[in-house]
């Protein structure tokens, strides 16, 4: 297994999950570019961000949320089995169900606000 500077259980979670989506490590193509944003001299001289292509699907995703290049690597893998998981089981995935719960709940708050917005200004007319 490759060090991804994470806990062995993770990367066992994430080779796992791989195996039942289907995605085979030598389908994966690595690329490691210069992070953009704050970082200072750090970022001009590592190339801690990783772009991923799956090869037979074309997919490709970047990452670089973290600060090691070995993170970024497990975070790409991780935001890939995302990304095919949507595409397979589309409104099935947890990604799915996630935003429209998130969703939901905005919609909720909205119509509570506004109700309670049309009560105070019956409370103020009388």
């Amino acid at each position: 297994m490759t060090k991804f500077g994470v806990s062995l259980a993770k990367v066992e979670k994430l080779y796992k999950k791989m195996e039942d989506v289907g995605i085979r490590e030598q389908d994966l193509e690595e690329k490691f570019i210069h992070s953009g944003g704050h970082g200072g001299q750090n970022l001009n001289k590592t190339s801690t961000c990783v772009q991923i292509r799956h090869i037979p699907s074309g997919i490709i995703v970047k990452s670089q949320r973290g600060r090691t290049q070995g993170l970024n690597r497990f975070l790409a893998r991780r935001s890939l089995l995302e990304v095919f998981e949507v595409k397979l089981l589309g409104s099935e995935s947890t990604k799915y169900k996630k935003n429209e719960r998130i969703r939901k709940q905005k919609l909720r708050r909205r119509r509570r606000s506004k109700k309670e917005l049309e009560l105070s200004s019956r409370v103020e007319k009388v």
